[in-house]
C-alpha cells in the first residue's frame, strides 16, 4: 500500500509534526478533517481511532479512500488519539461553572497572550459585536465559500519522500430553517504548489479530484440539517452545532476552561489545540456575535499567541495575524482577522524550519472562509 504524506494545516488533522511524518492512505481515511466542521470540515467527532472509513471531521480534508463526513467546525486531521468527552449541554455548563469557580483555567501557570495579541483580540471582540449577525430570511441561504491549500504527497517504491500542495474549496448553502435541506458544492482538488521537479511529476500523474475508488466525490451534496454522509453539524469536540451556540458560556474564563477540558490530551499542546479549536469555530461561520466575541476573549488568555504580522494576506484579504509557534519552534499556527468587523478571514499552518519538503516560511495549509447572504443554491 502507498503511504500519503500531509502537513501543514494537515499536521493539525492528521498530527504530522513535520512533513517528513507520512500515514497509510487508510490510516489517512481514518482521519478527521474539521476544515468545514460546522458546516463541513472542526466539527466534532468520535475519536479518530473509531471514525468510518474516509470519514471526515471537519471543511473535508480530501481523501482518497472512502467517502468524507462533512462539518462546519472542520479541523486539521491528527496523529494522536484524542479522547472521547461528549458532555449534554448541561453537564458542559455545570462544569464550566465548577473549573471557574475553583480558578481552574489553564493547565499551566503563564499569562495569557502578549500585550499586542490581546489588544488585538479585545478590539476584535468589539468590532465582532459591532457588525450585525447576517439575517437569512424564509427561501434565503446563508451561503459558506471556503478555500484551501494543504499539504500531501507519497512515497515512491525506492524510499523517496515527495511532497507538494494541493488546492480546494467549496461552498455551503444554510437554509434559513437548520432543519431543511442543506447543499454542498464540493470542488475538486487540484496540485498547486511544487518545490522539485520530482514531485510535480509525481503530482501530475495521480488522480486529481477527490475520488474514492476511482469515483469523483466533487459536485452537489445534499442533506437535512447538514448531516452529509450521516453526521451532524457539531463545534468543539463533538457538541451538536445549536446545541452548543445555545450553550456554551459566554464568559471568556468559562468558555476557555470548557475548551481545555473538552480537548484535552489532543493536539500538541493544550494552548495551540486551544487556538485551533477557537479557530475551527470561528470558522463555521454560523456563530453568533455574541459568541464570537466570548472566544476571541479566551483566546487572550491562552499563554504564547503572540501579534505575527499586521498586514496578513490571505486568499487577496488583508487582516491582523496572531499566532502560536509550536512546542518545537517547527511551525505556527496563525488565525487572521478583519480589525474592521472582527470575522475571521482564515487561518494558516506555516513551516519555521526548513524540511526535506518544504522551504522554511512555507504555509503548508490555509483555509479562509466568506459568508454571504443567497437568494438561492444550487
Amino acid at each position: 500500500m502507498s503511504k500519503t504524506t500531509m502537513s501543514g494545516s494537515l499536521e493539525r488533522r492528521l498530527a504530522s509534526a513535520d512533513p517528513g511524518g507520512s500515514v497509510t492512505e487508510a490510516e489517512l481515511a481514518r482521519s478527521g478533517a474539521r476544515s468545514l466542521s460546522f458546516l463541513i470540515p472542526d466539527a466534532g467527532a468520535a475519536p479518530h481511532e473509531q471514525l468510518p472509513a474516509g470519514q471526515l471531521d471537519g471543511p473535508q480534508t480530501p481523501v482518497e479512500d472512502g467517502p468524507v463526513v462533512v462539518s462546519l467546525s472542520s479541523r486539521r486531521p491528527r496523529r494522536f488519539v484524542r479522547r472521547t468527552l461528549l458532555l449534554s449541554a448541561a453537564a458542559a455548563a455545570v462544569l464550566a461553572g465548577v473549573l471557574v469557580a475553583a480558578d481552574v483555567l489553564v493547565p499551566g501557570a503563564q499569562p495569557g497572550a502578549t500585550a499586542q495579541a490581546a489588544e488585538v483580540l479585545s478590539n476584535a471582540a468589539a468590532a465582532t459585536i459591532k457588525t450585525s449577525d447576517p439575517v437569512v430570511k424564509t427561501g434565503q441561504y446563508l451561503k459558506i465559500d471556503t478555500k484551501a491549500v494543504y499539504s500531501t504527497g507519497t512515497v515512491t517504491p525506492d524510499g523517496t519522500q515527495l511532497a507538494w500542495l494541493v488546492r480546494t474549496g467549496g461552498q455551503v448553502y444554510v437554509p434559513a430553517d437548520r432543519n431543511g435541506e442543506w447543499i454542498w458544492n464540493r470542488e475538486d482538488r487540484v496540485p498547486d504548489t511544487f518545490f522539485s521537479a520530482a514531485a510535480k511529476a509525481e503530482a501530475t500523474t495521480r488522480p486529481k479530484s477527490l475520488t474514492n475508488k476511482n469515483v469523483s466525490l466533487a459536485g452537489i451534496q445534499r442533506a437535512p440539517r447538514g448531516a452529509f454522509y450521516g453526521n451532524g453539524q457539531t463545534v468543539i469536540n463533538g457538541m451538536p452545532l445549536d446545541e452548543g451556540i445555545r450553550t456554551f458560556p459566554r464568559d471568556p474564563k468559562a468558555l476557555l476552561a470548557l475548551i481545555y477540558e473538552r480537548t484535552k490530551g489532543a493536539g500538541p499542546s493544550p494552548e495551540e489545540e486551544a487556538l485551533i479549536t477557537i479557530a475551527d469555530t470561528l470558522r463555521t461561520g454560523v456563530i453568533p456575535a455574541d459568541l464570537r466575541a466570548a472566544l476571541y476573549k479566551s483566546a487572550a488568555l491562552i499563554p504564547g499567541i503572540t501579534v505575527v504580522d499586521r498586514q496578513a494576506t490571505l486568499d487577496g484579504r488583508t487582516g491582523v495575524a496572531i499566532g502560536m509557534e509550536g512546542p518545537d519552534g517547527g511551525g505556527r499556527t496563525d488565525i487572521i482577522i478583519d480589525p474592521a468587523t472582527g470575522l475571521l478571514i482564515g487561518e494558516r499552518n506555516v513551516t519555521l524550519k526548513a524540511t526535506a519538503d518544504f522551504p522554511a516560511g512555507t504555509a503548508t495549509s490555509w483555509t479562509s472562509v466568506a459568508t454571504s447572504v443567497v437568494d438561492s443554491a444550487p
